[in-house]
């Protein structure tokens, strides 16, 4: 298994596993115009031609990202493909220079193993909140805010 960027045509599959996972109630559901928009965001992982596992890196500002939309289908969970795209989308971020990454989550266990600290989600800079409008849990978000300040490079 790798992790690769997202192609235009895996853009129906990367709705159908978000959204199976939205049906469910564990992420929020995503349209696929803005997954068509936000595509260049998009890391996968493949099982031949079958996607399998997916993560969007967006960034805000400068100093400011967000790991958002990971999902691995359940067949395949456990087995390394989540932490083969929060490495991908980590590595991305260090490599652009970005020093803070934030991710509202119903999984906070998940991204505490990669040092995603807790946090309120009143510490999120107001920015953020400009996404939040367009969220049918808006005001009244039950996800858990963390964040993740990225070491320096020397």
């Amino acid at each position: 298994m790798k992790a690769e960027k997202a192609r235009i045509d895996d853009i129906p599959q990367i709705r159908k596993l978000v959204n199976y996972f939205a049906d469910k109630g564990e992420m929020l559901p995503r349209a696929l115009s803005e997954l068509y928009e936000n595509m260049r965001d998009f890391v996968v992982v493949r099982d031949g031609e079958k996607l399998v596992a997916c993560a969007a890196l967006h960034i805000f500002w400068s100093d400011l990202a967000e790991i958002r939309a990971v999902c691995v289908a359940e067949e395949i969970q456990d087995k390394g493909a989540g932490a083969l795209l929060m490495q991908a989308c980590l590595e991305e971020v260090r490599s652009m220079g970005i020093e803070t990454i934030f991710c509202l989550t119903y999984v906070p266990s998940f991204f505490e193993r990669f040092g995603f600290r807790q946090v309120d989600k009143n510490e999120l800079p107001r920015k953020v909140w400009g996404e939040c409008l367009r969220c049918p849990k808006f005001p009244d978000c039950d996800e858990t805010a963390m964040i993740y300040n990225m070491e320096p490079l020397s």
